[in-house]
């Protein structure tokens, strides 16, 4: 192979991250040409030795320290040696796409339901150890483009988007519907992780960027579904909170009545008339009277019937309890202000 007396190279794309020069014979004296955004590797059994940045470069042993004192160069102005020579492209790439191959299974921590997970975004980089770059990741590759290095270090960017998407959904106990609103944080997390990974093979990451995040529109549906239940739960446990209150201050009409002296079925209905309380939807109004009153004598019961409206009482006051429809709190007060009356 014939000696060279200039090496150079001019990338053709701006994709090439990697690219040996043809020739392993270099002569001392040669001129070495790196570009702006290059650097120029000698590379000796797949180690990386002498770097060179930007600049034109005459070779010399002086400049060539580490290469020289593995293959002692003999020193001589047209000496030739054998080295291979690396140039590394190190623009910063920022158009790299990402996105799941396969959905992401998750549990909704709000819905608790199962999903499925999709997302795609933008990543970028650049080469900033090259030779660290050179020793683990080009190996015996000629030449090494953008989609070379998407492909070694994707696999990485899913696991870590998993991973932090399970964490903050996990942190902040929210549902995936919420996680729009911390896309911004998600992509942080994911651009660090990354970063640090990467950083061991001499590559920078400058970004991680998630566009959307998405389930599939048959998972959507069925928790829209879920959602739609749970609203109407929602408003059956209000519903039963309103039907307590009721309860509650229907049993106050019942209680100020029997209390009252001389208090019958006429003052009872007329307090309950004026807040507006029914005495029990479905069961007629005499029959409620006289499960608490005596109908054939408007005078004071005597203390037999006083004792029994009183533990009649408390039995319903016990079932409101058992029923979740009071508070232990409103149990004991009124259970309490019903046995001082025995």
């Amino acid at each position: 192979m014939s000696l060279l007396d200039r090496i150079k190279y001019d990338a053709t794309n701006n994709s090439e991250i990697v690219w040996k020069y043809p020739s392993d014979e270099i002569r001392l004296g040669s001129q070495l040409i790196v570009n702006q955004s290059q650097d120029a590797v000698f590379v000796l059994h797949g180690k990386a030795y002498d770097l060179f940045g930007p600049g034109t470069h005459t070779l010399t042993t002086a400049n060539i320290p580490l290469l020289n004192h593995i293959v002692n160069i003999p020193f001589g102005k047209k000496t030739p040696f054998s080295a291979e020579v690396w140039y590394i492209n190190k623009t910063v790439k920022r158009d790299l796409k990402w996105g799941t191959v396969s959905p992401i299974p998750l549990i909704d921590n709000k819905f608790n339901y199962p999903i499925s997970v999709r997302a795609f975004g933008q990543w970028g980089y650049r080469i900033s150890e090259s030779r660290s770059f050179i020793e683990q990741i080009v190996g015996t590759l000629k030449h090494i483009d953008s989609d070379t290095i998407h492909k070694f270090f994707i696999g990485k960017i899913l696991q870590t988007f998993s991973h932090n998407l399970s964490l903050i959904l996990k942190k902040g106990n929210i549902s995936i519907f919420d996680i729009f609103n911390q896309i911004s944080e998600l992509s942080d997390l994911i651009c660090q992780d990354v970063k640090s990974e990467l950083s061991l093979f001499g590559v920078d990451v400058v970004n991680i960027d998630i566009v959307s995040i998405n389930i599939p529109d048959d998972e959507k549906k069925a928790i829209q579904e879920v959602m739609a239940k749970k609203m109407e739960i929602d408003q059956i446990s209000t519903s039963k909170i309103g039907s307590a209150y009721t309860t509650m201050r229907s049993f106050d009409v019942i209680e100020k009545a029997a209390q009252t002296e001389g208090g019958g079925v006429g003052q009872m209905l007329g307090a309950g008339l004026g807040v507006g309380v029914g005495l029990g939807a479905g069961v007629p109004l005499g029959q409620q009277v006289s499960n608490n009153f005596n109908l054939g004598d408007e005078s004071s019961p005597d203390s037999s019937d006083h004792e029994k409206t009183i533990v009649s009482k408390l039995k319903t006051l016990k079932n409101l309890y058992d029923d979740g429809l009071i508070t232990e709190e409103d149990f004991t007060s009124r259970k309490n202000k019903l046995l001082e009356n025995l």
